[in-house]
C-alpha cells in the first residue's frame, strides 16, 4: 500500500506495482522494485558483503558520535556513510579470504579541529585508565574549552564504553573507570575532542591496546 503526501501531484511512499516510492534526505525519490537474481555471487562479490557486514556491525554503535563528528556531508553521503566508507577503504586486512580489522587505521572522529598533543594512557589499580595530554590551546583553532572523550572497546565482549566530556583541553589530565566486565582484558582505546558548541572535532587518535589491571 502508498501513501500519497501534498496531493496526487506529490510525492509517495510505499509499492505500486513496479515502482517504489520513498522520501530519502528531503528528496522524494521513485525507483523499480529490485528484480531478485538467480546468479551465485562472485568470490569478490563475497567477500566484499563479509567486508560491509563486519564495517556496519562494529560502526553501528558509534553512529551517534560519527553522525556528529566524520568529516564534511557530502551530496547523498552521509557523515555515518563516509566514516564507514573511510573504514572500508583503509582500516580492512583480509587474511585467508576473511576480512579483519585493522585497530590503528580506525578513526572514530575525523575532522578539522586541532588534535591531541603527547597523549599518553596508563592503567592503573581498579580498572582505572589515567590520561595525559599537552595542553596546545593556542595550537591551530584549539581551544582551552574543548572537550576530551575516550572510546574503548573490547574485542572478546565485541563491546563499546564511551565517556564523554571527561575534561577539557586545557585540563591535560583525565581518568575514567571501566565496567567490571572489562577487568583483566585487553582493551583499544581512542580519544578525541570536541569543540564546547559540538560542531567540530579532531581526527581520533588510537592509543593502542591496553590491558585492564
Amino acid at each position: 500500500m502508498a501513501n500519497i503526501s501534498k496531493g496526487i501531484l506529490g510525492g509517495f511512499s510505499g509499492k505500486v506495482g513496479t515502482i517504489v516510492g520513498a522520501n530519502y534526505r528531503g528528496k522524494d525519490i521513485i525507483r523499480s522494485v529490485p528484480k531478485k537474481s538467480g546468479r551465485k555471487p562472485t568470490e569478490l562479490q563475497l567477500l566484499q558483503q563479509k567486508k560491509f557486514r563486519l564495517v556496519v556491525s562494529f560502526l553501528q554503535p558509534l553512529k551517534p558520535i560519527q553522525s556528529k563528528y566524520f568529516g564534511m556531508s557530502s551530496g547523498v553521503k552521509s557523515k555515518a556513510n563516509l566514516a564507514a566508507s573511510y573504514m572500508l577503504n583503509n582500516a580492512l586486512l583480509v587474511v585467508a579470504n576473511e576480512p579483519e580489522l585493522v585497530f590503528n587505521k580506525i578513526l572514530i572522529t575525523k575532522g578539522e579541529l586541532a588534535g591531541f598533543q603527547n597523549q599518553v594512557a596508563t592503567p592503573a589499580a581498579g580498572r582505572i585508565m589515567n590520561f595525559t595530554w599537552d595542553d596546545n590551546s593556542l595550537q591551530g583553532n584549539g581551544n582551552a574549552t574543548d572537550v576530551m572523550n575516550v572510546v574503548s572497546y573490547s574485542e572478546d565482549q565485541q563491546v563499546f564504553e564511551v565517556f564523554q566530556g571527561v575534561a577539557t583541553r586545557a585540563d591535560g589530565t583525565a581518568q575514567i573507570t571501566l565496567p567490571n566486565y572489562f577487568g583483566g582484558l585487553d582493551i583499544h582505546f581512542w580519544i578525541y575532542f570536541n569543540n564546547a558548541e559540538q560542531k567540530l572535532a579532531c581526527n581520533s587518535p588510537y592509543l593502542g591496546l591496553i590491558t585492564l589491571i
